[in-house]
């Protein structure tokens, strides 16, 4: 991912501004997407939208988030193809300074992740019209609609529980597209249409676009415990290029399912032909020494088993002759007395002398 020499001499800048705190993930990072951006072409509706990779490590980039199911971890914005979770783009959020523009940590997030050769033909917040006439009030009825038009671009303002705004450059205001909620009426809940303005209505169809790629890369994810925090990333990478791999796949041909996609891929990479793949038995594990004796000892010590008197919980198979220890009324913890009885059971060799009463 990074040479570890030029690992070192970025350390060594740990608290100036030439710090790089993706140093050792970024080339790595960088091959990903430029691969993600060169081998699809999207559809017309994208989504760009938060993803946490989970991890606790003190790395001063890992965030905490209240509300997400997720509460620790890194910080990623991605732009996803809202029709099948393709990811499109990534960066991940290092800190306050990750974008040094001074509109706001939303507009970097999305203009950085953006077609530099379409930004600046839309519309910013500045310039959303603030008149008062014939503007939406707290009052305001729900489902209530204004709207302005500057030629292509149509300004939206639509009374849900909230004031809602968006804007568009590709909707009308309203299409008679309708919306269904719940409401109290005289003491009962009913459900209730209500009209809805066009670019609501596609925003809500396809702002799922993220939340379906991150439901993909869970399915077969490569992440597993581990102390460094840029393997995390690293994994997660692997993750998108596979992910991303199987849509495209699918796209293309669509004759496998995301686990024989997952299964395929793999023995490929492994080098061995699925049709031809060993099945694994218990000799491919390496020998434990006393493991077969307790597998045994378990087998033979299925009737008569006594059960803990202390936890209610643990059940005794067996114990070595001379043990201080009643297995009736242990007196130390039942964990150290089982714990105590397998590695006696290592020197065993008949087993038809063990005592299997309890």
């Amino acid at each position: 991912m990074s040479h570890p020499d030029a690992d070192k001499e970025n350390d060594r800048k740990r608290g100036t501004a030439e710090h790089d705190h993706l140093f050792r993930v970024k080339p790595l990072m960088e091959t990903i997407r430029h691969a993600c951006k060169t081998i699809y072409h999207p559809r017309r509706n994208l989504a760009v939208d938060e993803r946490t990779v989970a991890c606790k490590a003190n790395t001063g980039m890992t965030q905490y988030m209240k509300a997400k199911p997720t509460k620790w971890g890194f910080k990623l914005f991605v732009l996803a193809d809202s029709s099948n979770g393709y990811t499109m783009d990534f960066s991940v959020y290092t800190g306050k300074n990750n974008f040094p523009t001074g509109h706001g940590l939303s507009y970097d997030a999305v203009t950085s992740l953006l077609d530099s050769n379409v930004l600046g033909s839309g519309d910013n917040r500045k310039n959303c019209p603030r008149n008062a006439e014939n503007s939406l009030s707290k009052k305001s009825a729900r489902g209530s609609i204004r709207w302005i038009r500057d030629g292509p671009l149509v300004f939206v303002k639509w009374m849900d529980t909230q004031e809602v705004s968006v804007c568009s450059t590709i909707h009308s205001a309203y299409t008679g597209d309708t919306v269904q909620r719940r409401v109290k009426s005289q003491g009962t809940w009913r459900t209730k249409t209500f009209p809805c303005p066009a670019p609501v209505s596609a925003y809500n169809q396809h702002m799922g676009g993220v939340d379906l790629s991150d439901q993909l890369l869970q399915y077969y994810t490569a992440q597993h415990k581990t102390m460094k925090w840029y393997r995390k990333i690293f994994l997660h990478f692997l993750d998108i290029a596979a992910t991303n791999t199987f849509i495209v796949h699918k796209e293309l041909y669509g004759n496998l399912s995301h686990k024989e996609f997952m299964e395929q891929l793999i023995a490929e990479l492994c080098g061995v032909s699925q049709k031809t793949a060993p099945k694994r038995t218990s000799s491919d594990h390496v020998p434990v020494p006393g493991a077969d004796l307790i597998s045994d000892a378990r087998n033979v010590a299925t009737a008569g088993r006594r059960i803990c008197v202390h936890c209610k919980a643990v059940h005794v198979s067996c114990c070595c002759f001379g043990c201080p220890l009643s297995v009736l009324d242990f007196s130390l913890d039942c964990f150290l007395v089982l714990y105590i009885t397998h590695c006696c059971l290592g020197g065993v060799e008949d087993l038809s002398s063990v005592p299997t009463t309890s």
